[in-house]
């Protein structure tokens, strides 16, 4: 069972995952240790499911961000779910419901990239392209 001591040393790692149990402890109340074990039960009961590192993907080289609202064909899915770790590209993916049953959020080199990526999404399906101009929780 999740308590509030528990929703707030979460709400401590979802700003940063590096966060020490000893400053999550002083924020809420509660010794370095008591914060470790609470975290350990989090993650035991996989309600913490691991943490991420996000990224500057421009810096990276990666100067597009794209996402894409992806319409499989009958019958395409269960291939195009197997094949998913042939796109390195694919930074998120869900299964939505709707007209389009894919979301992607793709992280691409450029223009060039982009139009070869979708050439090979086109074998599973009809993609619709958003770019991502900004983030605006950075700004």
């Amino acid at each position: 069972m999740v308590d509030a001591l528990d929703f707030k040393i979460i709400e401590s790692l979802k700003v940063n995952s590096r966060t020490s149990f000893v400053e999550i402890g002083k924020q809420i109340g509660l010794s370095p240790s008591s914060v470790r074990e609470r975290v350990q039960k989090l993650e035991d009961a996989e309600v913490i499911k691991g943490y991420n590192v996000k990224l500057n993907n421009k810096k990276l080289g990666f100067g597009l961000e794209v996402f894409i609202m992806f319409k499989l064909f009958s019958g395409k899915l269960q291939i195009f779910c197997d094949d998913l770790n042939r796109f390195p590209e694919i930074y998120e993916v869900y299964r939505i419901t709707g007209t389009h049953n894919i979301f992607m959020k793709v992280v691409l080199i450029d223009q060039l990239h982009l139009q070869q990526f979708i050439d090979r999404l086109l074998v599973y399906g009809e993609p619709t392209t958003h770019l991502i101009l900004s983030d605006l929780k950075d700004l």
